[in-house]
């Protein structure tokens, strides 16, 4: 399915939601909304879904306008982030209680229970009732009633959200596999860039109710169009640094470095004029690409003092304070890292790994300008 927002807005009150947004998404891959709690992503998909009827706009459905076509209407599944099961019935009867009201022959239900719960690992549990499951059985069990419609779009508002880690990425990559046939249009909606990241397919970047950008996510992720995108498009948050540039185009890095505009921006033929005296020019770090050994010749040394180290899983965050001009800057580490608060420390930066942003907040130059996507 083709399914496309034409300048979509929804008012609730004196709330307005979305802001004429226009989106369109893959069909037959998986796209991601993208974006922080309350930012719009829920409402999109209700708007997709037809629960909810813009107040302007068009939603089209293979070039067929389905504005305010009632989701009964439509071929469509939708999953939340609740276990939303039917209590009192079995799995087996919950995952074909759809197949059932399209008055569907007992054979074919049979037959399609227990082909999409095999793939979803629930097949042994079809006789068991819900409250007999675990959380992660019960989301399975949730999804199997939503794929066994064989519906050409799927809407899955952070369906993994409430369940731990392990099981989290289990179900990642069994829900990768199952769509990876490209029959279904699928509308993943998270807050966590990893997520969009793992997940691959295109990803829409959703903030204060507009789509700030769309894309392929590994370009969506190299090449964030403006300030907006590249904080939401990382956890941690990309470290900014308020720059100006000298006459000889020297970029001033408030954290005791200078470096030829060149080596930032990695263009030879840069042209200064457009950036020179701009107070607004905001230097972007990744918290990754700050290291505790140089990675080439062309680093530059930061000298710092640990403020604060955090571990999580299999990776360190250390909240360090520079020792010139006195800017907090977090560094993500791979590894579990043990140094005591208060240590003064040198962290290394790359030029050809720095993000430069104009005074509009727009991307002037970054990583994937000078390298393509990685």
């Amino acid at each position: 399915m083709v399914l496309e927002l034409e300048r979509v807005t929804v008012v609730s009150g004196a709330q307005t939601h979305l802001y004429g947004v226009d989106l369109r998404l893959v069909p037959g891959a998986i796209n991601v909304l993208l974006g922080p709690t309350q930012a719009g992503k829920t409402t999109l998909m209700r708007v997709m879904a037809g629960l909810d009827r813009p107040a302007s706009g068009r939603v089209l459905a293979d070039g067929l306008d389905v504005t305010g076509v009632s989701v009964r209407q439509r071929n469509l599944a939708m999953v939340y982030q609740q276990f939303i099961n039917y209590p009192v019935m079995t799995v087996f009867d919950n995952i074909a209680s759809p197949l059932k009201l399209q008055k569907t022959s007992a054979g074919e239900v049979k037959r399609r229970v227990h082909e999409v719960a095999s793939k979803l690992h629930i097949e042994h549990l079809l006789q068991r009732r819900p409250g007999e499951l675990s959380g992660g059985q019960q989301q399975r069990c949730a999804l199997a009633r939503a794929l066994v419609k064989r519906s050409s779009l799927v809407l899955l508002d952070e369906p993994l959200v409430n369940l731990d880690y392990k099981l989290r990425e289990e179900l990642r990559v069994e829900l990768a596999t199952l769509f990876a046939d490209g029959k279904t249009t699928v509308v993943y909606a998270t807050t966590e860039p990893l997520e969009a990241l793992l997940l691959g397919g295109y990803t829409a970047i959703v903030d204060k109710g507009r789509v700030l950008q769309q894309g392929p996510t590994l370009d969506v992720y190299n090449a964030p169009a403006n300030v907006a995108v590249a904080t939401v498009f990382n956890d941690p948050p990309m470290n900014m640094l308020v720059s100006d540039i000298t006459a000889d185009g020297i970029a001033h890095l408030p954290i005791g470095i200078d470096l030829p505009l060149e080596r930032v921006t990695g263009r030879e033929a840069v042209d200064t004029r457009a950036l020179q005296h701009d107070a607004a020019l905001r230097i972007g770090i990744r918290p990754g690409h700050l290291r505790l050994a140089p990675r080439s010749a062309q680093a530059v040394a930061v000298s710092c003092r640990l403020e604060l180290a955090e571990l999580s899983g299999s990776e360190t965050y250390l909240h360090l304070h520079t020792r010139d001009g006195g800017v907090d800057l977090v560094a993500q580490l791979q590894g579990v890292h043990q140094i005591d608060l208060g240590t003064q420390l040198d962290v290394y930066i790359d030029p050809d790994e720095l993000f430069v942003f104009g005074a509009d907040t727009k991307l002037v130059s970054g990583p994937e300008a000078v390298h393509g996507a990685h």
